[in-house]
């Protein structure tokens, strides 16, 4: 009923204020129409040297009334010439006409719209051409006003017409402002009305679903439901019965069926972005083991492995406890935005990430890719001024090194790691960006590969629980062995480079990347002890 009453009250103000407009754009145009047709007048008031056509000698001669008529009207500018023309050819130019621009724009009283317009004012002599000129007149969609022909009158009409516009411009901004007040009033419940026509909308799609028992005079529904939902749905059925006066209640039955049921996993406004983001590449099947829960914790973890930066991460905490803390307040904001969506789903992932990146940026010691010298570096410069003003790059040695070849040994190492993180040294090292993106790399793929082990390890239960052994051995075991032969290999390669190789032999130290390509090629050196070799007989 409010609805309803406030739809017809807008109705009937739109429909007010458009004839209002009407009325002001027609007393505009005569207001023009008045001020220049005056003009015209003025113009053509006859002198002493004015002299008389035969014709009109002859006619006065003949004793009949010399009178001639005029009509007076606004026309759209572009339609003048051709208007014109059509008047010269229809009457044979027995009429005269007369035109001057309005100079200003003026808005037209049937489309609205903001149009330059000319005046016009026709003479003529006869019933006949009278008739012709209107047509004419409809026929170009000009505006015909009135416009008296004693002078005095004119004047009185055009003070009238002035005081008529000035309190139309005040009942129009009278208008405005109750249609201003009447739409902020509605402008308040128009949420919850999107909500509700939402809500209806959804229950009608979901009735026209339904099939229809003709016999029985009911409808009958088919759906799946979780066992546990149940109770609540019958709660709620026995509710609408109650509440819509139904005499008959809503029976909820429980069928056997062959069919496989939908998935579904249950979740909360936590999890909901995770497990968004596995259904992103693919659907569990029913009763299949949803990873959902182990992704809450690797998926932000490896992020924040190859991120690795403290100072994002602190950017992307701030952000995420913004949208976590204002949930309810921006739930219902800016939803129409796609992107928007995206980051306020993923809200609680995006929190995660920046904790977990804060976490690794500090054992990186990165901070917007700056160190931080919190507890002191392990390492000093114990080099003299003349050793450092001759050398263009120094290398800081692990044990006491020898440069000036005496018998005094500089100890640049305090044999004590740095208490958390990267030694804040790394940041002078020219070789920094080299050494910090491989050990990101490294430890991404360890990582990884074992967080790739644990997902092949998952499908054995699926395989368990639906009694299917034979997956195990056609796809389970050979899936483990391919990943253990290769990607467990790399790991071992990883570790194996890590212990053998230091800054004696760093220079000498095979590339993973291309031993791994050789491998799958099954392309080798053919010399036994190269150096691209990590141990003889690979």
């Amino acid at each position: 009923a409010t609805f309803e009453k406030l739809d017809h009250e807008v109705k009937e103000i739109n429909t007010n204020a458009d004839a209002l407009k009407r009325n002001f754009s027609e007393l505009t145009e005569l207001k023009h129409n008045l001020s220049m047709t005056q003009g015209f007048f003025d113009d053509a008031r006859p002198t002493d040297h004015d002299i008389v056509p035969a014709r009109e000698m002859e006619i006065a001669a003949s004793g009949q009334p010399l009178k001639l008529g005029f009509i007076t009207g606004v026309i759209p500018r572009e339609r003048m010439p051709t208007f014109e023309r059509m008047l010269w050819r229809v009457c044979r130019g027995n009429v005269f006409l007369k035109q001057a621009d309005i100079p200003e724009q003026v808005e037209d009283p049937i489309t609205g719209e903001k149009v330059h317009k000319t005046v016009f004012v026709i003479f003529f002599q006869g019933e006949q051409l009278k008739n012709r000129v209107q047509k004419i007149c409809e026929g170009f969609r000009a505006n015909i006003y009135p416009c008296p022909e004693n002078p005095q009158e004119r004047r009185e009409l055009a003070m009238g017409v002035m005081t008529r516009l000035e309190d139309l411009g005040v009942v129009l901004r009278q208008t405005q402002e109750h249609r201003q007040r009447v739409l902020a009033a509605t402008s308040r419940n128009l949420s919850t009305w999107q909500i509700k026509v939402r809500k209806i909308k959804a229950i009608y799609h979901t009735m026209n679903m339904f099939n229809n028992d003709v016999a029985r005079k009911c409808l009958i529904a088919e759906c799946w439901a979780p066992v546990t939902e149940l109770d609540r749905i019958q709660l709620a059925l026995r509710k609408g019965s109650e509440q819509t006066g139904g005499t008959v209640q809503s029976v909820l039955n429980r069928m056997n069926t062959t069919e496989n049921p939908p998935t579904f996993n249950k979740s909360n406004k936590f999890t909901q972005g995770f497990q968004n983001l596995i259904d992103a590449y693919g659907v569990a099947t029913y009763r299949e083991v949803n990873p959902m829960p182990y992704t809450v914790i690797t998926f932000p973890f490896l992020f924040a492995v190859m991120f690795g930066d403290a100072g994002h991460g602190i950017i992307m905490l701030l952000f995420a406890l913004w949208m976590v803390l204002k949930e309810k307040t921006l739930k219902d904001k800016w939803k129409d935005i796609e992107v928007w969506t995206i980051f306020f789903g993923g809200r609680y992932i995006i929190l995660l990430m920046a904790l977990f990146s804060i976490y690794t940026g500090m054992l990186y010691n990165d901070v917007f890719s700056k160190s931080l010298n919190i507890f002191g570096s392990s390492w000093r410069v114990g080099f003299d001024d003349q050793f450092l003003n001759a050398s263009e790059t120094v290398t800081l040695e692990p044990v006491p090194y020898n440069y000036t070849h005496s018998k005094d040994y500089v100890k640049m190492y305090s044999g004590v790691p740095y208490p958390f993180g990267l030694d804040p040294i790394w940041q002078l090292a020219e070789n920094k960006i080299t050494f910090t993106n491989s050990m990101k790399m490294k430890f991404a793929i360890i990582i990884g590969i074992f967080q790739m082990a644990f997902g092949v390890t998952l499908s054995m239960w699926n395989h368990l629980f639906f009694n299917h052994h034979y997956a195990i051995f056609v796809e389970f075991l050979p899936q483990l062995i391919f990943l253990i032969c290769i990607f467990f290999y790399l790991i071992i390669l990883i570790f194996y480079k890590w212990t053998h190789y230091d800054g004696s032999n760093a220079d000498i130290a095979p590339s993973l990347l291309i031993h791994l390509i050789d491998m799958i090629l099954m392309s080798y050196p053919n010399e036994p002890a190269s150096s691209k070799q990590f141990y003889p007989g690979q």
